[in-house]
């Protein structure tokens, strides 16, 4: 099952861009420890290094050819990571990461936002060192908050980066379908990444994306693992991990895990487990979205890749779905 990551003209024909596996890989949680200039910690609590690298390894072997990082994610050290899953492998798949924040990496702290031109090609060499590659298919705009003009000077390096070959278009990670409207005019802009799973949809960002012709990169398709079923409302987060602070009895959290149980035989019906379902959703709600669900050991990723030979979720189901997700159930961001 494959996906076009790039743009489309209005009859839908991939005009430029790249081909990929239907679902991707996301890498923050194997980023592992990181801290904010706050102090505020970023981690998904541990990961065994090398047990990430063979699920990246299996995943190719599987036939998955996407892998989204960003610099910030444990402070490069998850894109060390792919390096080593990918060593003599590169032109296998398709990178992708994402820039904006400036990090110490021996201190895996995150010292703070930086998008002057100078800076961007400093993080893009780094990347690309951490990667063991020349080149980048997909380089994007991490900081969702930027305004407007600032965001659209930093398209205008990305075009030169493109002219420069080292990277092969570029987008921006953003929940703001008014911003990226505008930013997706740029002529090598292939996509924009935002917030989108069964719970949250942007969905005016979703509606830009098909609008603009560039491919939706569904970040949190798993709603952090809310959607993978393993939790409960007695459920206690590790310390380490970020979500330690999440409510799980009556936030919204737990509103989430009730819901979840109230479609859990929807989606478990044709035999997908709970994680399958929620990218088989994903893949069946659009066919420019390509989710890129974490993972941080091999039976996560042997599980979630499994959707790739189940499949979509069939029209029954959806209906279905649609039924019971209205605007009072979920969370649009």
């Amino acid at each position: 099952m494959k996906r076009w990551l790039g743009r489309r003209d209005d009859a839908g024909t991939p005009t430029k861009g790249i081909e990929v596996s239907a679902i991707g890989l996301g890498s923050w949680a194997i980023g592992g420890a990181m801290l904010d200039e706050t102090g505020s910690g970023h981690s998904w609590g541990y990961v065994d290094d090398d047990d990430a690298v063979s699920a990246m390894q299996w995943a190719m072997d599987a036939g998955i050819t996407f892998f989204d990082t960003s610099n910030n994610y444990g402070c490069g050290h998850a894109e060390r990571l792919i390096g080593r899953a990918i060593a003599g492998r590169r032109d296998e798949v398709v990178l992708a990461s994402k820039f904006g924040y400036r990090c110490q990496a021996e201190s895996r702290i995150i010292v703070g936002e930086d998008i002057r031109p100078a800076a961007i090609r400093e993080m893009l060499a780094q990347s690309l060192a951490n990667l063991g590659t020349d080149r980048l298919d997909l380089y994007q705009l991490h900081i969702a908050s930027l305004e407007l003009d600032e965001a659209l000077r930093v398209r205008d390096l990305l075009e030169t980066l493109v002219d420069e070959g080292q990277i092969g278009g570029y987008g921006w990670s953003c929940n703001n379908a008014d911003k990226v409207t505008q930013f997706a005019e740029g002529d090598n802009c292939l996509a924009i990444q935002h917030h989108l799973n069964l719970f949250e949809r942007t969905q005016s960002v979703l509606d830009v994306c098909e609008r603009m012709g560039v491919t939706s990169i569904a970040r949190g398709p798993l709603a952090m693992g809310l959607l993978t079923g393993k939790y409960t409302a007695n459920t206690v987060m590790p310390a380490d991990d970020f979500r330690h602070d999440w409510n799980l009895q009556d936030g919204r959290e737990g509103q989430q895990l009730v819901l979840l149980e109230r479609i859990r035989n929807i989606l478990t019906k044709k035999g997908h487990s709970l994680p399958q379902a929620a990218l088989a959703w994903l893949l069946s709600y659009g066919d420019t979205i390509v989710p890129i669900p974490g993972f941080k050991t091999l039976a996560q990723v042997q599980d979630t890749v499994g959707v790739l030979e189940k499949g979509r979720l069939d029209a029954s189901q959806m209906d279905d779905l649609a039924e019971l997700l209205t605007l009072e159930a979920i969370s649009v961001l």
